[in-house]
């Protein structure tokens, strides 16, 4: 029987050509986006499931309280992983996570060969104990227990190494700000068996001196929380259990050192396949995922293969007549209505069966532009990944279902006397439903390109905002290893000698970039209960200059000025000091908490406000602290005033390799970084444009189908209008505004739900447009210009049909 309704369904769609062209097609490159957004969900959400008992492993993340500011961190202090392992039973391991804070890249040498490389962590001996990791080569058990190993990821390793050479055991060595040391590799791993939110190319032990063994031997319980901490739990311990412990036991060991910070602070266990997508942590070892991206994702995914599904639906109930009489016939020779669904539903499971087969390859061919536009990198198996299959299986389910029940619905529910005769209406207003669902499908397209034009607003009211300070013509070099910061006084007086250099200064940071010290500071008269934190910045005295940052009041550094600071309008704001009060005022801090004496800085100047991070965030209390030599200073910033910048590089590159010939030549355009910090709404606007595309395209394909169909419905009644003197624009015109009145409704419902939904987004963004009315006109004008496109075609080409052919049956 199922052989036979198929065998129905496969002549039905091979003697309805446009119809099955249409529907597969639409089908077809729904199911391509849809599967794409969902492998790529999913994707999102399989980080650090692959560990060995994942479910047991929580990051211990750190509430902050300090005076005027809060802080939800994703580190913790360094004492209390390794604590919490002796404190409590239900810990059975403990691991440390620490990138090397102010380095970004690592010279690593092996013989004659030399690489730069990112991503180094310093990393707990247990490291591999709590984390599972495909090892290439090495063992697994314990390869960080000796002082200065190492172990690099495949890909470092195949730049460092001749291919058949193994790693394992040999020495290499690394230069970079913490100096230069040797390093035994114990052992080398892939990414194989899943992604991880630790992306880290080199783990190195902290048993290496320097900064591991600072790490590994702080005792600071209110500061310091610049440690990644996780805990592998015993898999019969409460989680919730234990983070109510937590309180008690942060209270015994760091009471007084909180007191002594007037800090208040409280430790959470998170779990450690919700890192990745969980956001609102600050010092997150990489980049998150927002839960509400992927769920717009899911939405547009649902809403285009719902799309694809409605212009079924609709070309089924359309073409009712053309089967009224199957209907009937099938129903007198002892049909039921249950076998007559079947019949469809088959149908509509061919079809979405068709569609998946032609969007496999065509997925196939544009994952590369796929995973361009998502910034992924997204990879399936035809034969290797179960998973595909699954969601294979269910979109064809799912599709099939979607599609096929009202058209089988609605088709079975003929009467076989009625029909027989010619009359082939049903109790169901198909009209009606056909209606509706053109109306719902503009209004998902509507909304799709009113989010296109507000997500663009903002990021181009993002791009030209005056964040205060210089971002355009600012190149920024930045020197990795104590050899090369000695060559930087050098090289910053070649700069000075050419003419399109305005200005050169030095900076342990730059501006866009995360900042990674803050201290609490308060007025003379004041303590720490009353401090307010403020990030800083160490500079020379041409930082501001280069920068173009204004002062208010005050004046910008000095050679040798050490101990003045310069200070922004909010932090004076806050500690209650008046701007033209504000130089010559000392303000004072204590260094940490396991020191109780106070030191003190100068004010030099005020600076006017200005965004050096994010504009999703206000304003935070900054300042700049005058360092006017030394290793921390390792970024060059020079401000130039030419345009020609091929000439301009070739000339900074002969500069370069004159000081540094050994070096490579590296640099990055400031303004650049600054967009960096915008790459979520990026990709969100690329991921939008392209799917609002694509399902505008599947929109129109239906509206096509029904314009055709209603052409031929009405063609006598054309033939005679044009018999009667209508012209091409009457009749036009008479086909298109069925149609027109359906999208104006649809612009009527859309405009609310738009509003709702980009303002929601929008709240992310201290710093916003405004949504204007024109952003929903421009999206109505263009949705109606494409309605009135897409229909035209048909309706023209009925219109300067030939009459006669169209009446000569009469």
């Amino acid at each position: 029987m199922i052989k036979n309704y198929f065998k129905v369904a496969t002549r039905f769609l091979l003697k309805n050509k446009t119809f099955s062209f249409i529907n597969i097609i639409g089908l077809a490159i729904g199911t391509l986006c849809c599967l794409y957004i969902l492998l790529y969900v999913e994707d999102q959400y399989s980080y650090d499931k692959h560990h060995k008992d994942a479910n047991n492993i929580y990051r211990i993340t750190t509430a902050l309280q300090l005076p005027g500011d809060k802080h939800n961190n994703s580190t913790s202090s360094p004492p209390i992983a390794p604590a919490m392992k002796s404190d409590f039973g239900e810990v059975l391991q403990f691991t440390r996570v620490i990138p090397t804070i102010g380095v970004k890249q690592h010279l690593l040498r092996y013989k004659e060969k030399s690489i730069y490389e990112k991503d180094a962590t310093f990393v707990d001996s247990t490291f591999f104990e709590v984390f599972t990791y495909h090892f290439t080569s090495g063992n697994a058990i314990r390869p960080l227990a000796e002082p200065y190993t190492i172990v690099l990821t495949q890909s470092t390793a195949d730049k460092l190494f001749d291919r058949g050479d193994d790693p394992v055991g040999k020495t290499i060595e690394i230069d970079n700000s913490y100096g230069k040391h040797d390093y035994k590799v114990t052992g080398v791993v892939d990414a194989s068996l899943g992604k991880s939110h630790i992306q880290s190319n080199m783990f190195i032990t902290m048993r290496s001196g320097g900064f591991g063994e600072f790490v590994l031997g702080n005792d600071s319980w209110a500061g310091n929380n610049f440690a990644a901490s996780y805990v592998k739990l015993h898999p019969k311990a409460d989680p919730m259990v234990l983070e109510k412990k937590l309180p008690a036991f942060l209270n015994k060991y760091g009471a007084e050192q909180l007191k002594n910070l007037n800090m208040e602070k409280q430790l959470h266990l998170q779990p450690i396949a919700s890192i990745h997508t969980t956001m609102g942590y600050e010092n997150e070892i990489s980049k998150t995922v927002s839960p509400f991206f992927l769920s717009i994702l899911l939405l547009i995914a649902g809403l285009i293969q719902v799309i694809a599904c409605i212009n079924f639906m609709n070309l089924s109930t359309a073409r009712a007549s053309k089967r009224a009489k199957e209907v009937g016939v099938r129903k007198v020779i002892g049909a039921e209505r249950k076998d007559l669904m079947k019949q469809f539903l088959s149908e509509s499971f061919l079809l979405a069966f068709i569609g998946v087969l032609i969007a496999l390859p065509l997925l196939w061919l544009v994952l590369p532009y796929l995973n361009e536009v998502t910034k992924a990198s997204i990879q399936f198996s035809f034969f290797g990944d179960y998973r595909l299959w699954i969601i294979l299986a269910s979109l064809i389910l799912v599709t099939g279902l979607l599609a096929g029940s009202y058209p089988a619905f609605y088709l079975s529910a003929f009467q076989a006397i009625k029909v027989i005769k010619g009359n082939f209406t049903s109790h169901i207003s198909a009209a009606g439903i056909r209606r509706s669902l053109v109306v719902f499908q503009f209004v998902l397209s509507i909304v799709l390109i009113s989010g296109i034009i507000i997500i663009y607003s903002q990021l181009n009211y993002i791009k030209n905002k005056d964040l205060g300070f210089n971002k355009e013509q600012q190149l920024v070099f930045t020197f990795h290893t104590d050899d090369t910061k000695l060559k930087i006084p050098v090289f910053m007086e070649d700069m000075r000698q050419l003419p399109e250099v305005k200005a050169v200064s030095r900076a342990n940071n730059y501006l866009s970039q995360f900042v990674f010290n803050d201290m609490g500071f308060f007025p003379k008269g004041g303590n720490m209960s009353n401090a307010e934190d403020a990030q800083f910045i160490q500079t020379d005295e041409h930082f501001v200059k280069a920068s173009g940052i204004k002062l208010i009041s005050g004046r910008d550094f000095r050679q040798f000025d050490s101990g003045r600071v310069l200070v922004n309008e909010t932090l004076i704001k806050r500690l209650g000091i008046k701007p033209e009060a504000a130089p010559g005022q000392k303000l004072y801090s204590q260094q940490s908490d396991l020191d109780t004496r106070p030191f003190s800085v100068e004010i030099a100047g005020v600076m006017k406000d200005f965004n050096y991070n994010s504009l999703h965030e206000n304003v935070k209390p900054f300042m700049f602290m005058y360092q006017g030599n030394g290793d921390a200073l390792s970024n060059v910033i020079v401000a130039v005033n030419s345009k020609n910048y091929k000439a301009l590089l070739d000339k900074m590159a002969s500069l370069w390799h004159k000081d540094l010939p050994a070096v490579p030549f590296e640099y990055v355009f400031l303004d650049d970084e600054v967009q960096k910090q915008y790459e979520t709404e990026i990709t969100l606007s690329h991921i939008i444009n392209s799917f609002t595309l694509i399902a505008i395209f599947i929109s129109c394909l239906g509206l096509f189908g029904l314009a055709a169909f209603s052409a031929e419905q009405r063609t006598k009644e054309i033939g005679i209008r044009k018999v009667l003197g209508a012209n091409v624009y009457n009749l036009t015109t008479l086909l298109s505004k069925d149609f027109l009145k359906l999208v104006v409704i649809a612009l009527l419902i859309a405009i609310p739900v738009a509003y709702w939904a980009m303002h929601k987004w929008l709240e992310a963004f201290a710093y916003q447009v405004t949504i204007s009315w024109w952003m929903f006109a421009i999206a109505g004008l263009l949705a109606v210009f494409i309605a009135l496109f897409t229909v035209s075609f048909q309706a023209i080409k009925a219109a300067v049909a030939n009459p006669v052919n169209s009446l000569r049956a009469e």
